[in-house]
């Protein structure tokens, strides 16, 4: 079995920062992508950033420069710093990790949601 563990989200005021955290539990044969997703009440759960374990990272058009995406493959965690926030980043974010167990079943699952809120 194989569990996600996010934290690091809370209340902070717009400008100010957060850094998020999501780490893999259990034994992977590889994991090859780790993302973070984002969703808003009445609105589809959307991408913000995606790290391979090879090739470029990836963002969204509304958090480049502003957000960055790692991964310490050692820990099997993914984090995203979350700089110059906006009230527009309010939403629950959801960390997605895909890869293979170390009995090579594909695995691909989600975090239980960090709220981050950003105040005016």
């Amino acid at each position: 079995q194989a569990t996600l563990v996010e934290s690091g989200g809370g209340l902070v005021q717009t400008g100010g920062s957060l850094r998020l955290s999501c780490a893999a539990s259990g034994l992977f044969f590889d994991i090859n992508l780790m993302a973070w997703y984002r969703q808003s009440p009445g609105k589809e759960r959307e991408l913000v950033a995606a790290a391979p374990r090879t090739g470029f990272i990836n963002y969204a058009d509304s958090v480049k420069g502003r957000f960055t995406i790692s991964r310490d493959n050692a820990k099997k965690t993914v984090y995203l710093q979350m700089n110059r926030l906006k009230p527009e980043d309010t939403a629950v974010y959801y960390c997605n990790v895909q890869g293979h167990l170390a009995d090579l079943t594909p695995f691909n699952s989600w975090g239980q949601g960090t709220q981050v809120t950003v105040s005016s």
